[in-house]
């Protein structure tokens, strides 16, 4: 079995939390943040042994700052 890595992120939409995965597109929802993400680790699992991904490089996540009028 492989063990990879991936970009988890979280946000709130109305009553749910919404966990995606960017690297592989997979998108999955919780109640609370830890059920979004447990929920998103199982589609992510199904999905990649079904289609498995190309070597990746690794993502890096920071924030910008932008002015704007």
């Amino acid at each position: 079995m492989k063990t990879q890595s991936f970009t988890a992120i979280i946000y709130k939409e109305e009553d749910m939390y919404i966990a995606e995965c960017p690297e592989v597109g997979t998108v999955d929802q919780g109640e609370t943040i830890e059920e979004a993400i447990a929920n998103l680790k199982e589609a992510t699992k199904l999905y990649l042994e079904e289609c498995p991904l190309p070597k990746i490089s690794p993502r890096f996540v920071t924030s910008i700052e932008v002015s704007y009028a």
